[in-house]
This record gives structure tokens, C-alpha cells and sequence, in this order.
């Protein structure tokens, strides 16, 4: 049972593009300048999820943990597989943390942030325990309203201010170099989970490499226009200060003193994004411990898993300035090395034979 899910070109095009839209932009390193930040991770990113096609389409039947296994051998395949699924796990947690702190900050301020952790886990696992075929298509669902959410930000126009983008690269490139690297680790190295569903999971593999690109490029329109939309009706100032400027920027709609008050809107759209990602990774994270295992099925772990991810992330930062720190840091070597340099060690290994022949 754990290779017997197939979903279509289009559903992993929709599952790349909430994976990418679930991420925070780290604009406030930047200040007026993130958006160009966003587009030169973009660009950078495509480098990347090239990298992600070929490895894939090398081994059109496995996914990520069996190609690993298949390169280098039964134990040590192991022993890297676990290295591997150590990204997901731990950002599954992450993500439990991002929502928890985010409902417990804006929503639901009253409720303890751990009762947040386990209402959100015992909805990914119930996801999870589904299947990827199921949760494939309540994406699509949920893509659909995410979109026309996505058009009620317009209603922000007349807030917009073109003099805050101004003047354009006042500091010079250097201040984007950190943050272009941060939304890298993002938007591409993290993605390298995606290659527990394609192309073994996917029922048009070469088809699907193409969607690979375009769902990453989707997402990363997205992010870059709300990152223009925060930029223009916010202050540099207040996006330095603010860790959800978006949802800042949401508050000041007001058309006719009728329409206002929405921040609810970008709340569901990014509960919708972080959610689809943290079921990703969740997903990834049973999947691939279960084939380590040997196991016939990654359902019976997904409770257990899940109990234990809870508990790691009430645990995971102290703080939100822990948090920042991991993101800015240390996230991003962690990525790095499993979702860059990792899959760039195994393209090399897998092609040298061949060359060598």
C-alpha cells in the first residue's frame, strides 16, 4: 500500500503551488526591496527544482527515500534516508509551531497555544491517514477558495502608495543577498520533499516535471505580489517590526467605511497554504520512515508520529526570537545540505556509471 497512489498532473501542479505559497517571506531584512529578493530566489529556485526533474525522471518509479536506498546500498541508503526525513519531520513541527503561534497571536488569543499544536496535528493526520489521493483533491478545493481570496486583495488598492517602494535599491544589493538565500531554502531546497510524491506517485511523470516549474513559478507570483502589496501600503518601518506584515496590510482595507475589518481573508488563505504544506511534509515524513521500516503501510504511524511532533514543537523555540533566528541561520544549512547539496551528491552518483560504461 504505499506505492498504490497515483494523482494527476494537475493535482501535483496545485500541491507545488500551495507548498510554495506556504511560506513566509522574510521581508523585513530587505525592507522596500524584498520583492526583488523574491524574484532573484525565483530565478535561482528554477536551477533547483531542475535538479529535483532530473533525479526524478532518472528513477521514474521510485521516490525520493528508494532512490536513496537504490545509489547507495541497503544500510547506508538507510542511514541517509533517516538524514533525509529528518527535514520533514522537523519542519512539520515547525509548521505546528508557525499556525499555533499565529491563531494563538491574532485569533484565538485566550486559547493555550499547545491546545492550538494538537488541534491542527489531529487534522494532518487525519489528512495523512487518508491518503495522498484524497487530500490531493480537497487541494484543488481548497485552491480554488484560496483564489478567490486571493482577488479580495485588490480591495487594498486604495491604500497603495507608490512612494514606499521609493527609491529602489537605496542600500545597494548586499541586504538582499540574505533574505534571496532564505527564500531559496524556501521555496526550492525544501521542495525536495515533493520527491516522496513525483514521479512515483504522479500517473504522468514526464508530463509532471513541467508542473514541477509552473506550480513553483505560481507560487512564487503569488508571494511576490502580496510582497508588493505589503511593501506599497506599508511603511519599510512597520514591515521591519511586524512578523505577518500581510496581515497588517489586510486590516487597512476600508472601501466606503462598509468594507473593512476583512484580516480574516488572508488568515484563511494562509491557514490553507500552511496547512497543505504541513501535510506534505507529514506525509513525507510517514511515508519515508515507514519504507526505512520496511513496513507493508505508513498509516499505523501517523498517530504515533504525530503525538511526537506535537511535543516537539511546544519544545521546538522558546521564543519568536529564537524562531527568527533558526529561519535566518540555521534553517537554511539544514536545507542546504539535505535539499541542495544531498540530491546534487546523488545526481553525481547515479550519472558516473553511466559515463563510466
Amino acid at each position: 500500500m504505499l506505492n498504490n497512489e497515483k494523482i494527476s498532473v494537475r493535482q501535483f501542479r496545485v500541491l507545488v503551488t500551495l507548498f510554495t505559497i506556504g511560506t513566509i517571506a522574510p521581508v523585513a531584512e530587505a525592507k522596500r526591496d524584498a520583492w526583488i529578493a523574491v524574484i532573484f530566489s525565483a530565478g535561482l529556485g528554477l536551477l533547483v527544482i531542475w535538479l529535483f526533474n532530473t533525479i526524478a525522471l532518472l528513477f521514474p518509479t521510485m521516490n525520493f527515500v528508494q532512490i536513496i536506498e537504490t545509489l547507495f546500498g541497503k544500510w547506508l541508503g538507510k542511514a541517509i534516508s533517516l538524514f533525509f526525513l529528518s527535514l520533514p519531520f522537523v519542519y512539520t513541527a515547525e509548521m505546528l509551531y508557525y499556525s499555533g503561534n499565529f491563531l494563538n497571536t491574532h485569533l484565538l488569543p485566550d486559547t493555550p497555544v499547545e491546545v492550538l499544536y494538537i488541534l491542527t496535528a489531529i487534522i494532518v493526520v487525519m489528512a495523512v491517514r487518508h491518503g495522498l489521493e484524497t487530500f490531493s483533491r480537497t487541494a484543488e478545493l481548497s485552491f480554488i477558495a484560496f483564489m478567490i481570496l486571493f482577488l479580495l486583495l485588490l480591495f487594498i488598492s486604495p491604500q497603495i502608495k507608490f512612494e514606499n517602494i521609493q527609491p529602489v535599491l537605496e542600500d545597494g544589493i548586499n541586504p538582499l543577498l540574505h533574505p534571496t538565500i532564505q527564500l531559496l531554502a524556501l521555496f526550492a531546497f525544501n521542495a525536495v520533499i515533493l520527491l516522496m510524491i513525483f514521479p512515483s506517485a504522479v500517473n504522468q511523470p514526464k508530463e509532471a516535471q513541467k508542473s514541477f516549474f509552473i506550480g513553483n513559478l505560481m507560487g512564487i507570483s503569488i508571494i511576490l505580489i502580496m510582497t508588493i502589496l505589503s511593501i506599497l501600503v506599508l511603511d519599510p518601518y512597520q514591515i521591519e517590526r511586524r512578523l505577518y506584515p500581510n496581515y497588517a496590510m489586510v486590516k487597512m482595507i476600508n472601501i466606503g467605511n462598509f468594507l473593512q475589518r476583512i484580516e480574516v481573508v488572508i488568515a484563511t488563505m494562509w491557514i490553507i497554504t500552511v496547512y497543505c504544506k504541513t501535510v506534505l511534509y507529514f506525509y513525507a515524513t510517514c511515508l519515508g520512515i515507514a519504507q526505512v521500516l520496511n513496513l507493508k503501510d505508513y498509516r499505523p504511524l501517523t498517530l504515533p508520529l504525530g503525538m511526537i511532533i506535537v511535543t516537539f514543537a511546544s519544545m521546538l523555540f522558546p521564543n519568536v526570537i529564537e524562531q527568527r533566528y533558526w529561519d535566518s541561520e540555521i534553517g537554511f544549512v539544514f536545507s542546504l545540505v539535505i535539499g541542495g547539496l544531498l540530491p546534487l551528491f546523488m545526481l553525481g552518483v547515479a550519472i558516473f556509471p553511466k559515463k563510466r560504461t
